[in-house]
């Protein structure tokens, strides 16, 4: 009984990292995984079976489920960003929180405030005001601006080379978070010793959005 507690340990850490490692062990027939970015001919891309900058909000959620959360996430002081949230995304063994973000005015995104059926402080001092159901319609008609998938398990510089190949630049941010960038994908992979890693992807004619803020 004594050696289960530690073998037990190990076989689950190594179905947590397992997706993650060589690339020749995928199962066959899993799809929606974060390193299978298509790249379409015209230069942009489609991942988790959703092109940023062309499949709106709607489409996403017919696609993935209706299993979300769909809300104006807000700082205070900014006007905020429309978001659908999935808590519980699962491809194969892996699983992780997706963010959907949404080109969206700012006009609209006040008035979805304003309308919001609920609101809610959440401990990052970022507001969440839960789309009213009259305002439905018109946010699962915005297109999505950025995709963040926030996976369960820790990565490592190895993981990411292993499934993504060679990053064409690396850039560190005040000495702890690395940017992995991968502009011909739209792909930013950020590592974060605070433990939180973020695979974030745009349309790759958007990727200066995403890397301007890492220099300047």
């Amino acid at each position: 009984m004594r050696r289960f507690i530690p073998t037990f340990l190990i076989i689950t850490l190594v179905l947590a990292i397992y997706p993650f490692l060589g690339r020749q062990e995928q199962a066959v027939g899993v799809v929606g995984l974060p390193w299978q970015i298509e790249l379409l001919p015209d230069g942009s891309t489609r991942v988790f079976g959703l092109e940023p900058g062309r499949t709106t909000l709607g489409q996403a959620v017919s696609r993935l489920g209706d299993d979300m959360e769909l809300a104006v996430m807000a700082a205070e002081g900014e006007r905020g960003s429309l978001e659908v949230y999935y808590g519980h995304y699962r491809a194969g063994l892996l699983t992780a929180k997706l963010v959907l973000a949404a080109e969206t005015d700012a006009a609209t995104l006040k008035s979805m405030r304003d309308n919001a059926s609920d609101a809610e402080l959440l401990k990052s001092g970022t507001r969440k005001y839960i789309v009213s159901q009259e305002d439905r319609d018109s946010a699962f008609a915005a297109v999505i601006r950025s995709i963040a998938f926030i996976p369960s398990t820790k990565l490592d510089e190895g993981m990411i080379i292993n499934r993504f190949g060679e990053p064409a630049e690396v850039i560190t941010v005040d000495d702890q978070t690395r940017h992995y960038l991968y502009p011909e994908k739209g792909l930013d992979i950020i590592l974060g010793d605070d433990g939180r890693d973020v695979l974030q992807y745009v349309d790759p004619a958007a990727f200066t959005r995403l890397r301007a803020p890492l220099v300047e």
